[in-house]
């Protein structure tokens, strides 16, 4: 006969170490010590026969074995939890959605209290995010994605058109003006979100110009911090009209009548997360506001 699994209580735990990347911090969430959380893993690993965690200088990071227990045993708890819903009636529901922090101080912070006050039954929690993927390990229900929508690893849904646009400060403007795009290129750095972010490979294409060597070796990947560093003339980045203040008093410029037409904001929505009713109502409230 198999050995029965005897630590199923283990693996939600387990699974609170991953979100938050820290034994600490899932002690604090689950009101327990580090010690007995460590004891805990150091017990569930015996047991699996595997390492989960990578030890860190800051944190900790799932290994190989670790990646592959938790998509396993994650997708079941979450399908209990929204099996569960039927039953809980009228009971606060959790709902944590991923946004960047430009986003959520320029557009969405203004009207969350509509969100609240019509649905007092959720729990929302903004979760800041410089980097909207995995989000299903991250313990995010849905995220507010800006870039092209051409992502495979959730369910996209269109939600706000936004088009974006390269900005500078005015000295930046003024060596444009001066030199041209063309020669103004080599001296121009071009900053970006991430390492893999397409969009200024997008722009450069649609407006005719080619990349000049290393330009793009800045990433910043927080938004809020890259329009500053923009202002500093630490750069150009890619805006859209939420940037419309610190154009409208000088701090930025905006430098081409070009822009990726196709770019905006999205809703991303795990699949395992999509019939949970905190989600759909979310997503009914926000698309209503576009």
């Amino acid at each position: 006969m198999a050995k029965l699994f005897r630590h199923h209580d283990t693996l939600r735990l387990f699974i609170e170490i991953a979100r938050h990347f820290s034994f600490s911090d899932a002690a604090a969430a689950l009101n327990m010590t580090k010690g007995a959380v460590s004891y805990q893993v150091k017990t569930l690993e015996e047991d699996l026969g595997v390492a989960l965690f990578q030890r860190q200088p800051r944190g900790v990071a799932l290994t190989s074995e670790g990646q592959s227990v938790l998509q396993s045993c994650k997708a079941h708890y979450e399908g209990i939890e929204t099996a569960l819903e039927i039953y809980r009636g009228a009971e606060m529901q959790m709902l944590t959605v991923g946004v960047s922090t430009y986003f959520a101080s320029r557009w969405l912070s203004p009207r969350l209290m509509d969100f609240m006050q019509a649905h007092p039954e959720i729990q929302l929690r903004i979760q800041p995010m410089t980097r909207l993927f995995d989000l299903q390990a991250q313990g995010v229900d849905l995220a507010i994605r800006w870039g092209d929508g051409a992502w495979d690893d959730v369910e996209i849904l269109p939600f706000m058109p936004c088009p974006a646009w390269p900005v500078g400060n005015r000295d930046t403007a003024a060596q444009i003006v001066r030199l041209g795009w063309s020669e103004a290129m080599p001296h121009l750095t071009l900053l970006r979100d991430h390492d893999d972010s397409n969009a200024w490979s997008d722009w450069l294409d649609v407006a005719g110009l080619e990349r000049q060597g290393r330009q793009d070796a800045l990433i910043v990947p927080d938004p809020n911090v890259r329009v500053q560093a923009v202002i500093d003339g630490q750069g150009i980045a890619l805006n859209d009209d939420l940037v419309a203040q610190e154009v409208e008093n000088g701090k930025l410029v905006r430098l081409s009548d070009v822009e990726l037409a196709q770019y905006g904001y999205f809703l991303a929505i795990p699949p395992q997360r999509r019939k949970k009713r905190s989600v759909t109502a979310f997503v009914e409230w926000i698309l209503e506001r576009n």
